[in-house]
């Protein structure tokens, strides 16, 4: 799972990096040269829609999904433990709503044969299947998930859950960020 989300990072990355250079050359074609190769924006919104729904994969490998967790480091393991276990059921559940959601979407503008209203003409299908493909792995990771919790629930295996499953104490993310640093 963590080389998915590195794999999913560095993806990301690279698409937002050619944006950032796609932006800057249309920047200087219509200063410079009163012309444009038109799309930045429409570019722009496919790669944020996908970055988007991408991340939600990332932030759930890497337990980073924002969690109250004031009383949860108090309570006893198996509390714990259970709690975790209703977190991430939770979110399988809405991996399963938005693929759901989207799959009306993709529906749509396969049902209408939809093209973006710009000089691209694109047609909507492409940036929307790669936008459910990310919302689809998403719902499969957070689904594995939960039924691995499951597992480690129903066979008694809290510390486990517990380690695999507690948000990220501040010691955690303080140690990794240190180990990062010695790596580069």
């Amino acid at each position: 799972m963590d080389r998915l989300a590195t794999w999913i990072s560095r993806l990301f990355g690279a698409a937002l990096l050619f944006l950032s250079g796609f932006v800057a050359l249309e920047t200087v074609l219509r200063k410079a040269f009163n012309t444009s190769l038109q799309g930045a924006d429409e570019l722009g919104g496919y790669i944020l829609a996908f970055g988007a729904a991408a991340s939600f994969t990332v932030a759930l490998v890497d337990r980073a999904h924002v969690r109250i967790d004031v009383l949860h480091r108090r309570m006893p393991l198996a509390v714990q433990a259970w709690i975790d276990f209703a977190a991430v059921l939770s979110l399988g559940l809405l991996g399963l709503f938005f693929l759901d959601i989207g799959w009306g979407v993709i529906a749509d503008t396969l049902a209408y044969k939809s093209t973006a209203a710009t000089p691209w003409r694109t047609p909507l299908i492409w940036p929307q299947a790669a936008w459910y493909g990310a919302l689809a792995l998403f719902a499969a990771a957070s689904l594995w998930l939960a039924c691995r919790a499951a597992l480690l629930v129903a066979q008694g295996r809290i510390r486990e859950v517990a380690a695999e499953f507690n948000p990220k104490s501040a010691e955690e993310e303080l140690s990794e960020e240190l180990g990062q640093l010695r790596t580069r």
